[in-house]
């Protein structure tokens, strides 16, 4: 089977954005990254947007906004995707498909999003949205309700584990002042992020504001080709393997303490790539709340159940560590524009093995990453295994 490869790509800063929309945030990536592959939009097959949406615009139709932002690809076939907080990675893989299905050899993937425009009460609404509205819409707190009931019912099972969360927000963000796209280049200490403080309230118990990810705008785009394209350009990125789980959408209806989903991911591809995490030279997860990594490196294989707290306090996810987690910071640092995402923790992986990130950021030498992306309370799981080809 072909496996399509990436060949460039182009991210904004994350954060509260003078962009008024959408459609300027998708203007800040689109043409840069076919000049970053190396292509032309009279070259690209197939155009793959993610966007959530959900009332964050009142602007729909956005997979046909790339064609507003450069006049050739208005012709081209265009489609927009949604998969909650995994809405960038259902692109992606769309796209994915479209080449190895031999529809195409070049394929433009864009995620986007602008959510801060609205009220936060607003925004938590919205996001709702990805929840089983039947018995979770009245969850105090939104998005961050949820989570801290998931955080709770871990807490339970295996003890309070408050420390640890904030050894992994402060790891997330050491490492997010190396990263200039992120949304908050701010360094925390653990004491810090461990203390309730009017600056760092609680706000879902057990989860404090340091523990949640920033409402932030974003766009990300990148661009996929065949082989026999990347050939010819700069710079290919592969996909070594890639696999899609779900879960049951209600948390009454599964243990919210265990990513089932995400363990299934994971170990999907990493069969299929025929290795261990001991081949992999960093990972890009899925850190929304910190829980949420924290119960990530259980489904990853790093711990067993309840012993996901010995991974941060051991320094194997650290900067230095045997295998760094987040370097770009995360979503707790680096933000998290719902359809950008799962484009952006991408990128971030393909500029590590392409030897492009930002100096302080760059893990020198890395062959092979990982990446976990997902949508809702680990609902939609996305699992990828990069690697540079070239």
């Amino acid at each position: 089977m072909t496996i399509a490869q990436i060949a460039g790509w182009a991210h904004t800063r994350f954060g509260k954005s003078d962009s008024p929309d959408t459609e300027a945030l998708m203007a800040e990536v689109v043409v840069p990254a076919l000049d970053h592959a190396g292509i032309t939009a009279a070259e690209v097959d197939g155009i793959f947007v993610g966007c959530m949406n959900n009332g964050f615009s009142k602007q729909d139709f956005i997979g046909a906004l790339p064609g507003m932002v450069a006049e050739e690809l208005a012709t081209k076939p265009a489609v927009r995707l949604e998969n909650a907080c995994a809405t960038g990675s259902a692109a992606l893989y769309a796209a994915l498909d479209f080449i190895e299905a031999g529809r195409g050899k070049v394929a433009l993937v864009v995620g986007v999003e602008k959510m801060t425009a609205l009220p936060t009460a607003e925004v938590g609404d919205i996001l709702l949205g990805a929840s089983y509205r039947k018995e979770e819409a009245d969850v105090a707190g939104g998005f961050a309700g949820l989570f801290g009931r998931i955080a709770q019912g871990y807490f339970q099972k295996y003890g309070d584990q408050s420390e640890a969360l904030a050894m992994i927000a402060a790891k997330n963000h050491a490492n997010g002042v190396s990263n200039p796209y992120a949304h908050m280049q701010k360094a925390f200490s653990v004491e810090q992020c461990n203390t309730i403080s009017d600056r760092n309230p609680y706000v879902a118990q057990p989860l404090r504001r340091t523990d949640c990810s920033l409402i932030s705008d974003g766009a990300a785009a990148m661009v996929v080709v065949h082989p026999d394209v990347a050939a010819d350009l700069a710079r290919a990125i592969g996909f070594r393997a890639r696999t899609h789980t779900n879960d049951i959408l209600a948390l009454s209806r599964r243990d919210p303490s265990a990513f089932d989903g995400a363990r299934r991911a994971w170990a999907g591809s990493l069969e299929a790539a025929g290795l261990t995490l001991d081949d992999l030279d960093l990972v890009e997860t899925h850190d929304c709340f910190t829980v949420a990594e924290l119960i990530e490196y259980e489904a990853m294989g790093l711990a067993a159940p309840g012993m996901g707290a010995n991974v941060i306090r051991d320094g194997i996810t650290a900067k230095d560590g045997k295998l760094p987690v987040n370097l770009s910071g995360g979503l707790k640092s680096k933000g998290h524009p719902i359809g950008a995402t799962g484009v952006s923790m991408h990128v971030m992986a393909a500029m590590q093995l392409a030897g492009e990130a930002p100096e302080d950021m760059q893990k020198h030498g890395a062959q092979m990453a990982g990446v976990f992306n997902m949508g809702g309370a680990a609902v939609a799981n996305y699992c990828s295994i990069l690697e540079r080809v070239k």
